[in-house]
């Protein structure tokens, strides 16, 4: 299984962006997914994630600015971000809880990072 993470780059403050991470391989079934995103010198912290249900959580620091959403289809998790500010500027790991089988284990897979700076 693999995550594969696309989307970071460079952005003014105030502006948008869109995050992608595709899941591949064998896998059953996908249950949560969500974005954490680790800045220099701080721990790796939530962002938002999305339950296989379609219930959905936000850090605070986030909240009315980013919306995490699911495309079951096509084993893909996406992180929209809306008027980005510089402390946002951070590596952004996804997240998936995937069984590889019916009677398998859950286990947590992650993205390789994907580098968001936010910056004039």
């Amino acid at each position: 299984v693999q995550l594969q993470a696309s989307g970071g780059g460079l952005v003014q403050p105030g502006g948008p962006l869109r995050l992608s991470c595709a899941a591949s391989g064998s896998i059953f079934s996908i249950n949560a997914m969500g974005w954490y995103r680790q800045a220099p010198g701080k721990q790796r912290e939530l962002v938002a994630a999305v339950t296989g249900g379609g219930s959905t959580n936000y850090a605070d620091s986030v909240k009315g600015r980013f919306t995490i959403s699911r495309d079951n289809a096509k084993n893909t998790v996406y992180l929209q971000m809306n008027s980005l500010k510089p402390e946002d500027t951070a590596v952004y790991y996804c997240n998936a809880e995937i069984k590889r089988a019916l009677l398998g284990a859950r286990v947590n897979y992650w993205g390789q990072g994907t580098q968001v700076t936010v910056s004039s």
